[in-house]
């Protein structure tokens, strides 16, 4: 039953991605409600596929990178949905959908019987979900990001076109880019702590070292630097655009990093 809903869910979001994509380039009401309403159908059925996931499996293992993906990409519909219901940011899905269904589509790659995470990050299920939910905060902000850089270039150029109507104004989009960091930040800072308990009850050390956890730190100190930055010294749009991108960047990095390494040999 859960594979079965997570298929129709990767279909849904993949055509709620085709429709949002087209609604940037055309004036259309019927795509934009076409596309909310997919994404809407499609985290019903993804939240299905979750909770049938949680239901079938017999023992409370750790969860693999399967799961975390799959969670990472429901946790980016519920914020799109929830902004949208505030603010009905249609254009937000157009950059929020493509990128929940790439974390849906890597989550398939990986077999569903991939190995779970390792020791270092075998704490409980809270480990995985906060920093899975801190992931989810910088990746907003990275959108947020990519819209005020596209924005800004659509007004410097004076290319009042289709999607510089669609797009909200730059005070709002640097404003959802702070916002995010100062959501996700300490929620990352608590999933790595969590992950060094569980580092030092499974190898008897907070830190080892490797490179995901090298990454990791790198990480969060980078957005610890932008967020000082932001509060006490003011950095704002561009500038913060252009970091919060780049450290979006080393996110990715970090969890390829660890998904590589899971299918190596564990240490």
């Amino acid at each position: 039953m859960a594979a079965m809903f997570f298929m129709v869910t990767m279909a849904l979001y993949f055509t709620a991605t085709v429709s949002f994509l087209a609604y940037l380039l055309w004036p259309s009401v019927a795509l934009s409600k076409l596309s909310l309403g997919m994404t809407a159908i499609g985290f019903a059925a993804h939240t299905i596929a979750l909770v049938a996931r949680m239901v079938g499996t017999a023992d409370v293992s750790p969860p693999g990178f399967h799961e975390a993906l799959s969670f990472f990409s429901w946790m980016l519909i519920l914020v799109f949905l929830a902004v949208e219901f505030r603010h009905r940011l249609h254009v937000l899905g157009s950059f929020i959908v493509p990128l929940a269904l790439v974390s849906l589509v890597s989550a398939a790659a990986l077999p569903d019987t991939a190995p779970t995470l390792s020791p270092v990050f075998r704490t409980l299920w809270v480990h995985v979900t906060l920093s899975m939910l801190g992931t989810v905060g910088f990746a907003v902000a990275f959108v947020a990001g990519v819209m005020y850089l596209i924005q800004d270039g659509l007004l410097k150029s004076k290319r009042f076109n289709v999607l510089y109507s669609k797009l909200p104004a730059l005070d709002f989009l640097d404003h959802l880019n702070q916002q995010s960091i100062v959501m996700g930040f300490p929620l990352l800072t608590l999933g790595i702590i969590t992950g060094a308990l569980s580092a030092e009850f499974s190898r008897g050390s907070y830190l080892n070292w490797n490179p995901e956890q090298t990454w990791a730190l790198v990480t969060w100190v980078f957005y610890f630097a932008v967020l000082l930055g932001r509060l006490t010294m003011g950095w704002r749009a561009k500038r913060a655009a252009y970091l919060t991108i780049i450290g979006f960047a080393g996110v990715i990095l970090t969890l390829i990093g660890v998904v590589l390494k899971s299918h190596g040999p564990v240490s």
